[in-house]
């Protein structure tokens, strides 16, 4: 059974740093995932990787399969959810290059599917979204490399596939640091899976407040090449910090929710060779 999962772009199953073991292409009653669900090690840990828009980038933010992710890393049995992502900044302070470990999310999608449970109401705390235990590993690891970086921000989640006019990104800035088109309902629906989940944005922009600047998909491609050895000495230095024996509050969700039984045997911590 593989614990962690990560849902996220192409760079993280380069070869030469994934070491692919073997590749599933589940069917869930959600449907398939965006793309085969590729199980090996990384930094050593055994981890499960889906790529969130597929290998050719096929799904816009609207379209991606996010039940069929969730829910097939479920059944895989993982727990813990990382999630690298791009966003743009709404601050002046949270620069391009910088690194946000998301605390808070505003929802500003229309049209998608936000739960499981279309046959009875099921209502989940998300009060506090993301785990804080892993919110701490990558935002030390951060502080020891050096790197610029936020041990907070609120992410507002806008439908997309389009970039924001430029008074909707100035209204956005009094709600919100950052914002992106993918964190809702992915987090969510872990959250009610009782997983826990760790969204690790990078910033490529300040979207369309900040004077005459723009932002153009290319933009978001450049900043995201040239931080992406970031994003991979995070996995490669945090993956073997997190402890599976969750010590958080992030299973209690479902718990509280009658989803999950209120003593579930804890995973064991992965053993060193």
């Amino acid at each position: 059974m593989v614990k962690i999962g990560i849902i996220g772009g192409s760079g993280i199953y380069n070869p030469g740093t994934f070491e692919i073991e073997r590749e599933i292409y589940p069917e869930t009653e959600f449907g398939y995932p965006s793309d085969q669900i590729l199980i090996g090690k990384l930094a050593g840990v055994d981890v499960a990787f889906i790529p969130r828009h597929g290998k050719e980038h096929q799904y816009n933010p609207t379209m991606v399969p996010y039940r069929a992710n969730i829910k097939a890393l479920k059944d895989l049995g993982v727990e813990i959810i990382i999630s690298p992502c791009a966003v743009g900044s709404l601050r002046n302070k949270y620069k391009p290059g910088d690194i946000v470990m998301i605390d808070q999310f505003i929802d500003f999608t229309k049209k998608r599917d936000y739960t499981f449970f279309d046959d009875k109401t099921v209502h989940i705390s998300t009060a506090e979204p993301f785990c804080e235990d892993l919110r701490n590993v990558f935002g030390d690891i951060c502080h020891e490399q050096g790197y610029r970086y936020h041990t907070a921000g609120t992410y507002i989640c806008i439908e997309g596939p389009r970039f924001s006019t430029k008074a909707e990104s100035l209204l956005f800035r009094d709600y919100a640091d950052v914002i992106g088109m993918t964190l809702v309902p992915e987090c969510q629906l872990a959250c009610e899976m009782g997983m826990c989940y760790c969204s690790i944005a990078t910033v490529t922009d300040y979207d369309t407040w900040k004077g005459d600047q723009t932002v153009d998909f290319n933009m978001v491609l450049e900043t995201m090449k040239e931080t992406r050895d970031k994003i991979m000495k995070l996995l490669d230095e945090g993956l073997p910090r997190i402890y599976l024996k969750r010590a958080c509050n992030c299973k209690n969700a479902a718990v509280v929710a009658g989803l999950a039984p209120a003593h579930a045997p804890e995973s064991e911590p992965e053993k060193e060779e």
